[in-house]
C-alpha cells in the first residue's frame, strides 16, 4: 500500500514481518461480521477511557482481567461475552494460540480526532491481538536507537487483524494516529505467566 512515510510497511499476510513479532492479516472479518461487531460495541455501554486523572477521547469497555491505572493492579471484570467469544477463538486459531489463553478483551470506539499515544501494553499481558473495524488507521512503532529512534508503520485496514508478540510486543512502543472518521477496535490479550487478577480492597471515593 503506498504511503508517504518512507518507513516500510508490513505485508497483509502472516509472513516476512518488518519487525519480528508484528504480523497482520487483512481479511479476518467479512462485511456482515464487521457490521454486527460495530452494533454490539455500540450497545456495550462504553465509557471514556481514564488514565489516572486524565480522560481520553476514546470510549472503552473491558472484559476479563483488566489493568486498573489507578491502583496498578489487575482487577476481575465480566468475562468475555458470548457474542465476542467466537471471534476471539478464531483470532487465537489464526495466531496459533490456545483459545483459552485469550482471557481479556477491550472494546474501543474512536471518534474523529481520537487516537492513542506512545505506549507498550502492560507487563501483566503477553500476546496482543487487535481487530480493526470502521475507518482505517495508522499504527506507528518506534524503538530507541542511540540518540534517535527506529520507526515503522502499519496500516490498519478495516476488517483486518494484527498481532504483537516477542520483540514487537516488548521492545517497541506503538501508538495510533488520530483518526479522521469513526473507528472501532477490539483488543484481545493473554495474561503473562501466572498473573492472577485480585480485587483491590482500597476504598475509593
Amino acid at each position: 500500500m503506498p504511503h508517504s512515510n518512507p518507513s516500510p510497511t508490513l505485508p497483509d499476510l502472516f509472513n516476512t514481518p518488518v519487525i519480528a513479532g508484528l504480523t497482520s492479516y487483512a481479511a479476518f472479518l467479512d462485511p456482515s461480521e464487521e457490521r454486527a461487531l460495530i452494533r454490539a460495541i455500540d450497545d456495550a455501554r462504553l465509557t471514556p477511557f481514564r488514565f489516572q486523572q486524565w480522560t481520553g477521547k476514546r470510549l472503552t469497555r473491558s472484559y476479563g482481567p483488566s489493568y486498573d491505572f489507578q491502583t496498578g493492579r489487575l482487577d476481575p471484570a465480566d468475562p468475555v461475552p458470548d457474542w465476542l467469544r467466537p471471534f476471539a477463538d478464531r483470532a487465537a486459531d489464526i495466531c496459533g494460540l490456545p483459545r483459552a489463553s485469550i482471557e481479556q478483551a477491550l472494546l474501543i470506539r474512536y471518534d474523529p480526532g481520537a487516537g492513542i499515544g506512545w505506549h507498550k501494553d502492560r507487563p501483566a499481558y503477553e500476546h496482543v491481538i487487535g481487530l480493526s473495524l470502521g475507518a482505517p488507521a495508522t499504527m506507528r512503532l518506534r524503538r530507541r536507537d542511540g540518540a534517535g529512534w527506529q520507526r515503522r508503520t502499519l496500516e490498519l485496514v478495516p476488517r483486518g487483524l494484527y498481532r504483537l508478540s516477542g520483540e514487537a510486543r516488548h521492545m517497541w512502543e506503538h501508538s495510533i494516529a488520530g483518526v479522521g472518521e469513526r473507528r472501532y477496535a477490539v483488543t484481545l490479550r493473554s495474561l503473562a505467566g501466572d498473573m492472577i487478577p485480585t480485587r483491590s480492597t482500597e476504598t475509593r471515593p
